[in-house]
């Protein structure tokens, strides 16, 4: 049987054996029962469960099948990569960017490495930021409809994505603010969503006594990152999944008052420590994009050269991307803005919380078109710039550098 904690992702595993048992979404540790939780967004716990039904709770099987589902949702991706990069882009950095999702070391990693929503997260994003930049020339009702219940889906897969939803939103209108009747379309794609995240929400209401749209575990994350113990990743070994003093406090207070308890903590120490939690937000930043956690190498290899190799391509992948983002800002790309939305905004919570290269895993598909696109225009460059060296020296007229596809209108 596999391990029953690691490879079922904690509390996923725990939440979806106590719905094949009959107790429904429920007692996420694996001390004890709790009773019902709201720890995690629903969709994929329900996923796991249904597995279980059929192949057997924590069994060899089951393991299989899941981390099986998981490498088709990575591998599925690439085909909203390739459909927004050729939006954008063209379709060279398209066909460029899906085979860099191929050969991707984290697009292989994720799949097998945990039993979580990480690649479901992935694909769901994907296809949401496809649709947000599709949609903008569509005129009928029911298409805006379809896309408000993309959204709603998609936050009862991960609740993360709400961290860019406004302003993908406020973009929405205001590209389409000339178009007749834009503010209906916006309204019943907003109306859409918050009818598709209703039936959750009343659940909760009904197990707590108290709102709480989607999940609850923003106490403990920002306890996580934010305490006088260990602050940051290290704080992690604590958690009540895997602390048994903690899953008492916990089992004490019920989850809601533990979360609320957390997050006291961690606001009195923000307060407290401010210069050291400020220091903590820049050291998470660069782990975010520079120095990530949980990646391929820590499991494939512990070799120094591994680790360096990954390292530096994934600074080459990250600042490719910020280029490319730069560069289509600067050249005036109609698509540059939700690109920057989430490349600013969709991070920032785990800045303040804690960060994961599988936290950061669900902007990979745009990062990877970003990268493609930014790198691709450092080589014109380069070449351009080498044509005009052998041209000065040889006494050759100047050559014309070559253009970029974002110029060509491709």
């Amino acid at each position: 049987m596999p391990d029953a904690i690691g490879p079922y992702g904690y509390e996923v595993g725990r939440v979806a054996k106590s719905i094949v048992e009959g107790k429904g979404f429920s007692s996420p540790l694996p001390f004890f029962e709790t009773g019902p939780t709201a720890w995690l967004c629903p969709i994929y716990p329900y996923l796991v469960a249904g597995i279980f039904r059929v192949w057997g709770t924590y069994t060899v099987k089951s393991h299989v099948i899941l981390q099986g589902l998981n490498c088709l949702f990575s591998a599925l991706t690439i085909f909203p990569i390739y459909a927004i990069a050729k939006r954008s882009f063209g379709v060279g950095v398209a066909v460029l960017a899906g085979w860099l999702w191929v050969f991707l070391p984290s697009a292989w990693h994720m799949p097998i490495q945990y039993v979580w929503d990480t690649t479901l997260s992935a694909l769901w994003f994907a296809l949401i930021f496809w649709a947000t930049l599709a949609i903008r020339e569509r005129r009928t009702l029911l298409e805006w409809a379809g896309y408000g219940a993309l959204w709603a889906i998609g936050a009862l897969i991960n609740a993360c994505f709400l961290s860019v939803f406004p302003f993908l939103f406020a973009w929405l209108a205001w590209e389409t603010r000339r178009q007749p009747a834009w503010g209906r379309s916006i309204a019943i794609a907003l109306v859409v969503f918050g009818l598709g995240i209703t039936p959750w929400t009343v659940r909760n209401y009904q197990a707590f006594g108290k709102l709480i749209p989607l999940r609850n575990n923003a106490g403990i994350m920002l306890w996580h990152g934010n305490n006088s113990i260990a602050p940051g990743l290290e704080s992690f070994y604590l958690a009540p999944f895997l602390y048994q003093p903690e899953a008492d406090e916990y089992k004490r207070l019920g989850e809601v008052a533990y979360m609320e308890k957390k997050q006291g903590e961690a606001i009195a120490f923000i307060r407290s420590h401010p210069s050291e939690t400020l220091g903590v937000f820049f050291h998470r930043f660069w782990t975010n994009w520079f120095s990530v956690t949980d990646r391929p190498n820590a499991s494939w290899s512990a070799s120094p050269r591994y680790v360096k190799a990954y390292l530096f391509l994934n600074a080459v992948m990250i600042l490719s991307s910020w280029l490319g983002a730069g560069l289509a800002l600067r050249c005036g790309n109609r698509d540059a803005v939700p690109y920057l939305i989430v490349l600013l905004f969709y991070p920032l919570v785990y800045y303040v919380t804690a960060t994961l290269l599988r936290y950061r895993f669900p902007i990979d598909p745009l990062l990877t078109i970003l990268a493609v696109y930014g790198g691709s225009a450092m080589l014109v460059w380069s070449r351009g710039k080498k044509m005009e060296s052998q041209a000065a020296i040889m006494n050759f007229p100047e050559p014309v550098a070559p253009v970029h596809p974002i110029q060509r209108g491709e």
